[in-house]
């Protein structure tokens, strides 16, 4: 595949990637980032996207594997850190003002229910989808929307989880 093809595919995905990445981050610059390293990896292959049914969905499950490896090793990285020195008070506090109401309720649940709250209303994934993408069972994702539906419902005010 030439690079002609990836830069159709970056004109048609990038910025609904991007988005879709903001929503999981909660952080523009690091969802640009995975999403560019996700480009990269791409014209790096040696076939492109020859091969791959849906270049959307790959890139999406290559910048989420990107992401995710970079929380791990900042993960690695404070442990390591608290070792070497005593814990310090410190929190850089985003302007509050600029990040919207769902963003912030977002970022205050567990990852694992902002992941497929994420690929399910912002990717537009089925449940069946987001299982092979996050490599769980399909009950796993439908308790995990379930239970994020409900943790943001008590972030947002004047929400409420619609009760089947």
């Amino acid at each position: 595949m030439c690079v002609g093809d990836v830069g159709e595919v970056y004109h048609a995905c990038y910025r609904r990637l991007v988005v879709q990445l903001y929503a999981f981050t909660t952080d523009l610059n690091e969802a640009h980032d995975a999403v560019q390293e996700a480009f990269a990896r791409a014209v790096a292959r040696p076939r492109g996207f020859t091969g791959i049914d849906n270049p959307e969905a790959w890139l999406r499950t290559v910048a989420l594997n990107v992401v995710r490896r970079r929380w791990r090793r900042r993960r690695v990285l404070d442990r390591l850190m608290l070792r070497e020195r005593p814990l310090q008070e410190h929190c850089d506090t985003p302007d509050l003002d600029t990040r919207t109401d769902l963003t912030e309720a977002l970022d205050a649940i567990p990852r694992s229910y902002r992941e497929v709250i994420v690929l399910h209303y912002y990717a537009d994934l089925s449940v069946d989808e987001i299982a092979v993408a996050l490599n769980v069972p399909s009950g796993t994702v439908k308790s995990r929307l379930s239970r994020g539906r409900t943790a943001l419902a008590a972030r947002l005010r004047g929400y409420e989880v619609a009760r089947a």
